[in-house]
């Protein structure tokens, strides 16, 4: 039989449709493949007998003609989804032995619409990085090696890297993930697989574990275009729970992905071809224009002045937010508690117990743009500059449709490599921290490999509530690049060849 763990989804459903396959089957094989992999620490909670139980339920609709949308297809959850009866722990201490009494929105639709959850996947801790090397249960490891034969271990990116690595590894047929800054598409390209974060406000907040609440999307991975439209159609839609969430229909995001481009217009941001960007990235960049006028698109320059701000802008932003969301975790309601001989220090010991070392570097920030004799001069700062890079981008979309982007400015790096300097690390997001700052909808497409063998991604950033038009370019892109063969699923060496 074919290995059942390097199906895509769709044509897993196709199989279990057809009756080829059983949802049991399906879920046996991605279970044991879970098992072999343990060594990527993916999974902070496994939820082997769920799963089962799930994909038995499943075979019964199938039986009985009455299949859902996703129905037997094995998932695997970012750990910061709240789930009901099921350990959440944002990948932090003070969350260990967290146990939600209700599921949030985004994974009660998937489960409505048949999927098999096999588990709970690591992250950095509370979403806080962009390695996956944050997290209290331990660091990530990307499926993927250098051809160079130093057999370092490499980073997934982060913060949704298990989710990223778990995928990539075949462990699971698709996962959530969450992008605040880019923690969906970074991860997405350094682990060679497709990543998309939705406009925000099309996807619920309700039951994620907050980090920066202006900022945190829900999105999906996968290993093809079609994939991830069809995880992200189960996943979004309005949820009047979530204040922020937008009352507005969901569009069939797989029914036009294929066809011509021709009449599209591509946008390439001038201010994106950054001092020190890798030769290769740019090659690949350029690589990506030529098969999109290849479709029949046409690529105009565009200008996107306040870029250059995003980061600094983002680093205000969301360290404050964080600040303020972490505040709840405080040693009385729920969660870890270290005694102290009064409430103050009950608060000191338990925050300085629970939380990591980029956790409370972020709180400090965060508290220090908040406090009344910076808070003008930064955050409210800080603000006015975001509305500046999304005004930015809407005068770029009144020349063309979509923007075509590099994904992260390198491939995946070792673990370790950048530790030492946080701004350096903080750099790997130079490339998505823009459209998250704006809200727009972008996804990072496996478009080639880097001279030692590493999947490097490119980007496309579309209009607001244009997720179609961002997921027809990336089709296009991953035809064009014709890495859908690429190997996803690794051997015993974690060989990428």
């Amino acid at each position: 039989m074919t290995d059942l763990t390097k199906l895509t989804l769709s044509s897993a459903l196709k199989k279990l449709k057809s009756k080829e396959i059983k949802a049991s089957e399906l879920t046996d094989a991605h279970l044991a493949k879970i098992e072999s992999n343990k060594d990527l620490n993916a999974f902070i909670t496994e939820t082997h007998d769920l799963a089962r139980q799930q994909a038995k339920q499943a075979d019964d609709r199938y039986a009985k003609g009455e299949a859902k949308a996703l129905d037997g297809i094995p998932l695997g959850i970012k750990d910061l989804f709240c789930t009901k009866d099921i350990r959440t722990t944002a990948a932090s201490k003070i969350l260990e032995n967290f146990i939600p009494p209700y599921e949030s929105t985004v994974t009660q639709k998937l489960l409505d619409d048949g999927a098999v959850f096999t588990g709970k996947l690591n992250l950095d801790e509370f979403a806080m990085g962009s390695s996956n090397t944050t997290s209290y249960f331990g660091n990530v490891i990307n499926p993927w090696k250098r051809n160079t034969g130093d057999n370092a271990q490499l980073v997934p990116g982060g913060s949704s890297g298990g989710s990223a690595a778990a995928v990539a590894s075949g462990m699971v047929m698709a996962a959530t993930g969450t992008d605040t800054g880019g923690s969906i598409r970074q991860p997405a390209s350094f682990c060679g697989i497709v990543g998309i974060k939705p406009t925000y406000g099309r996807c619920s907040r309700f039951g994620i574990v907050a980090f920066s609440s202006s900022l945190d999307q829900a999105g999906a991975f996968a290993r093809t275009t079609e994939d991830a439209a069809l995880l992200l159609q189960s996943m979004s839609g309005f949820d009047p729970k979530d204040s922020t969430s937008v009352d507005k229909a969901v569009p069939d995001f797989s029914k036009n992905l294929t066809g011509s481009l021709k009449g599209l217009k591509v946008g390439i941001p001038k201010e994106y071809r950054v001092e020190g960007m890798p030769l290769e990235i740019e090659n690949l960049w350029e690589k990506g224009k030529e098969w999109l006028e290849e479709e029949g698109a046409e690529v105009v320059d565009v200008s996107l002045p306040h870029t250059k701000y995003a980061l600094p802008t983002y680093y205000i932003i969301a360290p404050a937010e964080a600040s303020s969301n972490l505040a709840r975790y405080d040693g009385v309601r729920y969660g870890l508690r270290a005694p102290g001989q009064d409430i103050t220090e009950t608060y000191e010991k338990t925050r300085a117990e629970g939380f990591g070392d980029e956790v409370m570097r972020r709180i400090m920030i965060g508290t220090y743009v908040l406090s009344a004799g910076y808070y003008d001069a930064y955050y409210i700062q800080a603000q006015k500059v975001r509305r500046l890079i999304r005004d930015d981008f809407m005068n770029a979309y009144k020349k063309c449709d979509v923007l075509l982007t590099p994904t992260a400015p390198s491939a995946a790096f070792a673990i370790g490599e950048n530790e030492d300097d946080p701004i350096k690390m903080y750099l790997n997001d130079v490339f998505t921290v823009p459209a998250s700052l704006a809200g727009l909808p972008g996804m990072s497409v496996p478009a080639g490999l880097d001279t030692k063998g590493l999947p490097l991604g490119l980007q496309i950033i579309g209009k607001p509530w244009d997720e179609e038009t961002v997921l027809k370019v990336g089709n296009s892109i991953e035809r064009a690049a014709g890495l859908s063969t690429m190997p996803v699923t690794m051997d015993g060496k974690r060989s990428a060849a």
